[in-house]
């Protein structure tokens, strides 16, 4: 299910849990700012990073397996060889609806594989923009 029109962006950007894969606890890096920007937009982030027990106020989680509470978007901070992997783990969920890969990030085998398995993912943008450009008035 490619993501291609403002319309679909638009629908993913108002589900309301985003497991953050990467969050970083360092201000100024892009993967801090941007859920810190999501979370101050009323977004439920939860961090995923195994090297920090705690990132914006909320509990840190080492894998997207061992996340608890249900999500709804899994937003990718990592690294383009990785993306296989996270979609595995993807899979491993039954509550995920959509994948974000941030700027910069993309794997078009593992986004291929998302989708044929009913996901929807979007590539190579960034949520905070977006959210900017289709939520927010001018």
């Amino acid at each position: 299910m490619p993501v291609e029109t403002d319309a679909e962006v638009r629908r993913i950007l108002e589900k309301n849990v985003v497991a953050v894969i990467g969050c970083s606890s360092t201000p100024g890096k892009d993967a801090h700012e941007i859920p810190k920007y999501l979370q101050q937009q009323g977004y439920e982030i939860i961090p995923v990073n195994p090297y920090a027990d705690e990132v914006l106020g909320r509990p840190a989680y080492d894998s997207l397996g061992d996340v608890e509470e249900e999500v709804d978007i899994v937003d990718v901070f990592r690294p383009s060889d990785e993306v296989a992997g996270i979609v595995d783990e993807v899979f491993a969920r039954d509550d995920v609806d959509v994948i974000w890969l941030q700027l910069g990030i993309h794997d078009d085998e593992a986004v291929s594989r998302a989708e044929a398995a009913g996901f929807q993912v979007v590539q190579d943008r960034c949520m905070k923009p977006e959210h900017q450009r289709l939520l927010t008035s001018t």
